[in-house]
């Protein structure tokens, strides 16, 4: 199967196939043409099950192309509607883990904005509740560490918006490591050992998805850990998270 390394399935039934999504690939496929994750699913799927024509998959929640983590498929179109009915209850879970630059002024809070998004440029921006196109973004997190002028912080997602996290993120002062996009601080100490800086990747991570099953009466957990060999991961304690 072409690019089948990049699937890493952690669970697959016959209404679900749950991956690991590497960071820098679509969760769909855009205008570049390049290997995106609904893609690899479908040609799993078609190759392992021995499916005539393209197999269906349903995309039911997207993560960004630089944002890795784990990532849920639905395998027919009556789990994808009971998976999307569930989004819209807010009864699918997503958390995620971000280090951010500084730390923010509350250990924990609850963010709310409303957000555009500019699909020429593919980004977003916080607008007043009555503007036009403005919607709803919420979330909270927690900081579980601080060390220099970086932060560990878990993320949960209450809406889905373009961006979201990242954007509300930098609002408070503390955009995401790693992020370009959303405003980069240029007052990091020790800049020799931030170095590398620019050309990380984005410090975002998909950590936890807690969703009930779409045909069977049971809860599914299914939490991935970011790459705790890589900066900055790797100098947080990750450990006490398992």
């Amino acid at each position: 199967m072409k690019d089948e390394n990049l699937l890493d399935i952690i669970y697959e039934d016959n209404q679900l196939v749950v991956v690991i999504k590497p960071q820098n690939i679509s969760s769909q496929a855009d205008k570049s043409g390049e290997v995106n994750m609904l893609d690899l699913v479908k040609d799993y799927v078609k190759i392992k099950y021995n499916k005539p024509g393209e197999a269906f998959i349903g995309l039911v929640h997207r993560l960004d192309q630089p944002v890795g983590g784990v990532m849920a498929f639905a395998r027919n179109s009556k789990s994808a509607n009971r998976i999307s009915q569930q989004i819209q209850n807010g009864e699918f879970e997503r958390t995620y883990l971000a280090v951010v630059q500084g730390a923010p002024r509350q250990n924990k809070n609850r963010l709310v904005n409303y957000i555009k998004k500019d699909t020429n440029e593919n980004k977003s921006k916080i607008v007043p509740m009555s503007e036009q196109g403005a919607k709803k973004a919420e979330m909270e997190y927690e900081v579980l560490e601080t060390i220099d002028d970086l932060s560990l912080l878990k993320v949960k997602l209450i809406t889905g918006r373009s961006h979201q996290i990242r954007l509300q993120l930098a609002n408070i002062g503390t955009p995401i490591f790693g992020d370009m996009k959303y405003g980069l601080k240029k007052s990091v100490k020790d800049e020799q050992k931030f170095c590398n800086l620019k050309t990380t990747e984005l410090a975002l991570w998909a950590f936890e998805l807690i969703f009930k099953h779409p045909t069977q009466n049971k809860n599914l957990k299914f939490k991935v850990f970011p790459p705790e060999e890589k900066m900055p991961w790797l100098i947080f304690n990750l450990g006490k998270l398992k």
